[in-house]
């Protein structure tokens, strides 16, 4: 049930974006809705793995992919149309291919972004990606940059409406760049404690000082499979 949250999550999005390139200001005007929609639907898969008690492996990582398409969709939309410079998304899609990278490599060795069996070493690491606060507030500033560019978007169109019109104010620009930077700046910032805590296993020091028996590509041989985090756990990244 979980994953077939994210699967529609997904068609949703796709759906949305259709809806702001008709350039209509009253289905850009829904699409600001729909965009809060769509962000808070992340946590709702989590909240139905936990009580049904689906949470594993694969959830996890489809959950950590779906809320990739969901952000790296956004922000090349918001560039192809002109409302955020094309540096942003490009900086964005760089930090999450670089990262996922990282915890694919973590993965292979038994670890999860996540939870109990979490890769993550370092006290800074743990705070800045794991913490409620932080999640959250990175959460909140990614949600409120992507209904506010909406709404400058919609704003900015002919004959737009009395909803969409205080989006392109001086107070909505503002709001909008400092949702947007804020947003930009902090998943960039949470990034960087995962390369500290990947850097053995980027040069490989992990393997040499695990013990335990691999396969001959190098992952690790698993008696049990590792607790993954239910999906939505790991989507504050």
């Amino acid at each position: 049930m979980a994953n077939l949250i994210t699967v529609i999550r997904l068609f949703v999005l796709f759906g949305t974006v259709g809806l702001l390139y008709t350039r209509q200001p009253l289905a850009v005007a829904c699409v600001v809705v729909l965009v809060y929609l769509i962000i808070a639907s992340d946590a709702l898969d989590g909240i139905v793995a936990r009580r049904r008690g689906r949470a594993d492996e694969f959830g996890a990582v489809f959950d950590i992919a779906g809320d990739r398409v969901v952000e790296m969709t956004f922000w090349v939309v918001f560039a192809h149309l002109g409302i955020i410079p094309v540096w942003i998304p490009l900086a964005m899609i760089t930090r999450g291919f670089m990262i996922d990278a990282m915890r694919s490599l973590g993965l292979k060795e038994g670890k999860t972004a996540f939870g109990k069996n979490s890769m993550m070493r370092s006290p800074i690491t743990q705070w800045l990606t794991g913490s409620r606060f932080m999640r959250a507030f990175y959460g909140v500033a990614k949600v409120l940059a992507f209904g506010f560019l909406t709404g400058l978007f919609g704003a900015r169109l002919p004959h737009t409406n009395a909803f969409l019109a205080p989006y392109d104010t001086a107070v909505g620009r503002a709001v909008t760049w400092f949702f947007v930077y804020s947003a930009v700046i902090l998943s960039l910032v949470r990034g960087l404690p995962v390369v500290y805590d990947s850097w053995d296993n980027l040069t490989g020091k992990a393997a040499r000082a695990d013990p335990r028996p691999r396969t001959p590509q190098g992952s690790l041989i698993q008696e049990h499979a590792p607790t993954a985090n239910a999906p939505g756990e790991a989507s504050g990244d």
